[in-house]
């Protein structure tokens, strides 16, 4: 195996994403799916979203949908602050922003540390997680990030 091969063998083996803060808890999503992080900005509600849509934003000419990742995950709706962030995602045809308490980090992790999601939620909310990232001193929920949307962006931007 040449150096090439090997540095190509390295990142396959690791995956980098980022950390964020959900109440009390950390969580994570692949930074592949993410386009930019923005400070918190107050959005523009929709009539008749559903209550973890907080509302959109303008994103350089384009309208996002902004989810509150914590009510879409089943926790108490967050309070931004300036510590707040907006994590701005991208899913090919998809572009929405994620509410987030605060972003914590960019973190290399291997694949052999991603442990399966325990088989004990409903596949709807077991459907939001793709694994549990376990590292020595915590353990940190990888989000899925194209089913925490839980929408139609075009049916907001209608």
């Amino acid at each position: 195996m040449d150096a090439v091969e090997a540095i190509d063998a390295g990142q396959e083996m690791s995956i980098d994403i980022i950390s964020f803060r959900l109440g009390d808890q950390i969580y994570c999503v692949d930074i592949m799916a993410v386009r930019e992080i923005r400070g918190w900005a107050p959005c523009t509600s929709m009539p008749h979203s559903p209550p973890h849509v907080l509302g959109v934003i303008n994103l350089r000419g384009t309208v996002i949908p902004v989810v509150d990742a914590a009510i879409r995950i089943g926790l108490q709706a967050a309070e931004p602050t300036e510590r707040s962030a907006i994590i701005v995602i991208d899913q090919g045809a998809t572009l929405f922003g994620l509410l987030v308490e605060s972003v914590s980090d960019m973190i290399r992790i291997r694949k052999s540390d991603l442990q399966p999601v325990p088989d004990v939620l409903p596949e709807e909310q077991k459907a939001l997680a793709k694994a549990i990232v376990a590292l020595e001193k915590q353990m940190i929920c990888f989000l899925d990030p194209e089913p925490l949307i839980g929408i139609h962006v075009d049916d907001i931007a209608a």
